[in-house]
């Protein structure tokens, strides 16, 4: 059974810095892509950041430079730094197995992160 659990959401003032996590269990963790997804009210769930299992990185233009993706394989765990956070970056953050398009693999999604910046 696949369990994707995400924490380290928090409530940040504009400017400031938050560290996600996720946890992950039920499948071959390392040889899976893994990505980073937020929706905010009202708006679709887009993706914010994917790391391939090679080390290969892509970013959303609205993130590129203030976010950085990482993972450790021994931990299961995929790890999203947020730096200089803004207004917009409020959102539930989830993660995902990530496809070669950076679409989610999985049709179910953990409770996500709330992730909220305040202005």
């Amino acid at each position: 059974q696949v369990q994707l659990v995400e924490s380290g959401g928090g409530l940040v003032q504009a400017g400031g810095s938050l560290g996600l996590s996720c946890v992950a269990s039920g499948f071959i963790f390392s040889i899976n892509a893994m990505g980073w997804y937020r929706q905010a009210p009202g708006k679709q769930r887009e993706l914010v950041a994917g790391l391939t299992k090679g080390g290969n990185t892509h970013y959303a233009d609205s993130v590129k430079g203030r976010f950085t993706i990482s993972r450790d394989n021994a931990k299961n765990t995929v790890y999203l730094q947020m730096d200089s956070l803004k207004p917009e970056d409020t959102a539930v953050y989830y993660c995902n197995v990530a496809a070669s398009s950076w679409g989610p693999v999985f049709t179910s999604w953990g409770v996500g992160t709330q992730v909220t910046v305040s202005s």
